[in-house]
């Protein structure tokens, strides 16, 4: 049963690898790996050379911390609250509701967001109805972090509880029971019970997520961005899209790519390491 995962780890993680090289020469999709000319570092030095790199890396640093500290968090307190719904079906009919914008693509996420925030969308229908003009939402960059926030939980967080609803189905019943005989409220339940022992599953996942620290979601930001929300919007992947792969600059592409991939497992090292110290656990 392993093989099929086995083999698509393999295949299109590991073997790609290899394609990394190609960061540190000029490559020429005519010349190959062994043919295209060795460079060293100049496409690096291009990176950090370049005018916008700052406020790119700055973006990029901003959304991730808004990714990992605000919306990952959302998914826990969901899944604690979905388990204290004694009602089945009621339970079931939440979950659904939940899961369910996880299967809708970036574009049409992006898409309910344009038509919610418009002109004539929902948005400034309600706030005309108490006196105030209507707002440009989505073509105001001091509103773009907070759509980016809003439109990643509303997609995603429901999705996220199915791992930790699973954790929680596993605890013993009778710890439960214990904690009634003794007069545990259903908060003091969940809070020396269920929270305690879901915490090394949400350490594990945490570091998953330190790992994607700089892979925000290409399809969520591009769609979201406009040319008036580039000043806080534009991350590292969207540079990439538009100076390497629109202008077939496959080298720059993978340099920038490595760059992250760098600084992902450096981040994902280190809170290892802090979380090993702090409860015994961890990735490694």
């Amino acid at each position: 049963m392993a093989v099929p995962g086995l083999l698509f780890l393999i295949i299109f993680k590991y073997i790609p690898l290899a394609g990394s090289v190609i960061a540190f020469q000029d490559y020429s999709v005519f010349k190959g790996f062994t043919d295209s000319p060795w460079v060293g570092f100049k496409h690096f030095a291009t990176l950090f050379h370049y005018p916008e790199f700052t406020r790119v890396f700055t973006n990029t640093l901003i959304l991730g911390f808004i990714k990992v500290f605000c919306v990952f968090p959302v998914p826990v307190l969901l899944a604690l609250m979905i388990n204290e719904v004694r009602k089945a079906r009621l339970k079931k009919g939440i979950q659904t509701a939940l899961y369910i914008p996880h299967f809708l693509s970036w574009v049409i996420v992006a898409g309910i967001a344009f038509d919610l925030f418009a002109l004539s969308g929902l948005f400034n229908i309600v706030i005309g109805w108490f006196g105030h003009d209507p707002v440009l939402v989505m073509q105001e960059s001091k509103f773009f972090r907070l759509i980016y926030m809003i439109t990643a939980v509303w997609r995603d967080a429901g999705w996220g509880t199915v791992v930790y609803m699973a954790a929680i189905s596993a605890i013993d019943p009778q710890l439960y029971e214990s904690a009634m005989i003794d007069g545990a409220s259903k908060f003091k339940q969940m809070k020396h019970i269920t929270f305690p022992l879901l915490v090394p599953t949400i350490l594990v996942l945490f570091l998953l997520e330190i790992g994607n620290f700089m892979d925000l979601g290409f399809d969520q930001v591009y769609n979201l961005l406009t040319p008036m929300t580039y000043s806080v919007g534009d991350i590292m992947d969207t540079y990439v899209f538009r100076t390497g792969i629109q202008q077939a600059q496959y080298s720059f592409a993978t340099a920038v790519g490595l760059f992250q991939a760098v600084i992902a497992f450096a981040l994902v090292y280190t809170f290892n390491r802090v979380s090993r110290k702090v409860s015994d656990g961890g990735l490694w």
